[in-house]
């Protein structure tokens, strides 16, 4: 077992750093779909492609630091599981031997689940979250449990208590946030795929400045059930993967209706696979002029309008719209509703029922007081406070309902525009990764690093991000597609559109 944390250090029992080759730097490299064919062909065995990847974590992680939890041992059980079922002829799962991370907000039997937290430093679930059962039932092998923002809350990483996660293409920079250490170890090749969730663009927002595909599905198209809530009006879970085949490949295992989680919708998930090479006759795309204000990187701005007339060379139509309320009033009504949401949520964290109790001997007042306080972090504590105020009394008709208004406005203004176009599209992040310590004593500057996702999360609608380009310091910049509710099979074709036409997505960082 490795892990992360103080409490679990020790080291893999894996292929050593020169073995690696013995596999090849390419086997890591693959696509989940890659990986699969290669299965199938008796090219390799679910084994082998579990052994390349350990190999790869331990190699790379004390540069990346992407996992807080690796069980390499269980690992290759599951792995041999795969085996042994190929081999008796048994009927094989989706993502049969593909290994994927998981991000640490989701719960996992018998496997620590602390959201990069002290106060839950010692929990392991009793349960799967609905997504963890849905991987296991495909056959995949679930690598290990990545680092993240203190419970979801950040756009850097640097919020975990546990490590901060550094960017595979410039380890001296963030990786994003909050789903960091997911974003990382698909970018470094220390897993094909990962899950992440996506509360105001934590996973687009990593996805792009570490060069892959992550995408933030429709509200209620994936079951929140054993995801430990920030925002349940705003968190979905999704895909980090290298291209939009694997993605919409693992949306199709993810998405379904689940009735232990009150806001999953029931209505069939489509085969996002098989429509994928389809291209969209007529395509008409909105180009929000909000989106290309000051604030914009300039080289962040010239990937994307070369990404927009990518697509006009393949026959789309690029229509202006305009999203004003989403420009102007998204981060305000965002931290107001999320952090509200967050004050709600993380109560139960007392240090009485479960998770770190102080042993500071004191009242009851005290006891949730210390305990609360040794066991969140600054940016917690400040999410709690900020959405405590916004719920207190007197103040809530002024803040909290007023937010509420204006978030259904965001809403109706998407609505206007989608009614113009397929899909709406724009720069993921106002800039490429920056560096590490950076904004960290600015959180205001922190926050309008998702000046362009949260509206996103805010409508409810299905947004992704896909490479795009990279600066001339050769950090990657992602071009963020936003469509309809429940239109992620129209969103996945547009996406892939771009991506046959280019090869950002097969650029590899070299760790």
């Amino acid at each position: 077992m490795y892990s992360a944390c103080p409490l679990y250090l020790s080291v893999f029992s894996v292929p050593s750093v020169a073995n690696i080759s013995l596999f090849g730097s390419t086997m890591i490299e693959k696509t989940a779909t890659e990986l699969l064919t290669l299965q199938k062909s008796g090219g390799a065995t679910a084994a082998s492609i579990a052994d390349a990847f350990l190999a790869a974590v331990r190699a790379r992680e004390p540069k990346v630091k992407a996992f807080v939890h690796v069980d390499e041992a269980d690992v290759r059980r599951q792995a041999e599981a795969v085996d042994a079922k190929r081999k008796a002829g048994s009927q094989l799962g989706v993502l049969a031997g593909v290994p994927v991370a998981i991000k640490d907000v989701l719960c996992t039997r018998g496997t620590p689940t602390t959201c990069s937290s002290k106060i839950l430093k010692n929990f392991v679930p009793p349960y799967d979250a609905h997504v963890v059962e849905k991987l296991r039932a495909a056959d995949a092998v679930l690598i290990g449990k990545t680092n993240m923002d203190e419970f979801a809350m950040g756009s850097s990483t640097e919020n975990s208590a546990v490590q901060t996660t550094r960017n595979p293409w410039d380890t001296e920079r963030i990786p994003g946030g909050s789903s960091g250490g997911s974003a990382a170890a698909v970018a470094a090749c220390q897993a094909p795929l990962s899950l992440g969730t996506d509360t105001g663009g934590s996973i687009r927002q990593p996805a792009a400045l570490c060069g892959i595909v992550g995408v933030k599905p429709t509200y209620g198209r994936v079951s929140r059930y054993g995801l430990i809530a920030f925002a349940s009006s705003l968190d979905q879970v999704g895909p980090f993967t290298h291209d939009v085949t694997d993605a919409a490949l693992l949306m199709e295992v993810i998405a379904g209706h689940d009735r232990r989680d009150s806001t999953s919708i029931d209505r069939p998930v489509p085969a996002y696979t098989k429509s994928l090479g389809e291209p969209i006759k007529g395509l008409k795309i909105g180009v929000p002029r909000e989106f290309f204000d000051a604030g914009l990187d300039a080289e962040v701005e010239a990937s994307i309008r070369a990404a927009l007339k990518e697509y006009q060379a393949l026959g789309a139509t690029l229509v202006d719209v305009s999203l004003p309320h989403s420009a102007k009033y998204a981060v305000a009504v965002y931290y107001i509703v999320a952090t509200a949401e967050a004050s709600s949520n993380l109560a139960r964290f007392d240090g009485m029922h479960y998770g770190h109790r102080t042993a500071e001997k004191t009242d009851l007042i005290g006891t949730y007081a210390k305990s609360r306080g040794e066991g969140f972090g600054k940016e917690v504590q400040r999410r709690i406070m900020l959405g405590s105020y916004a719920l207190s009394s007197g103040y809530k008709d002024a803040y909290y309902l007023k937010a509420l208004k204006v978030r259904r406005l965001i809403l109706n203004e998407f609505t206007d525009a989608f009614a113009k176009c397929d899909v709406v599209m724009g720069p993921t992040s106002p800039s490429a990764a920056f560096k590490i310590g950076e904004k960290s004593d600015n959180p205001l500057a922190m926050y309008l690093s998702d000046i362009y996702t949260i509206s996103c999360n805010l409508a409810g609608i299905a947004g992704m991000s896909i490479p795009c380009g990279f600066t001339k310091g050769g950090l990657p910049v992602g071009l963020q597609l936003l469509s309809p509710p429940f239109d992620e099979e129209k969103m996945f074709r547009v996406a892939r559109m771009y991506e046959a036409a280019t090869d950002w997505h097969t650029k590899r960082p070299a760790v």
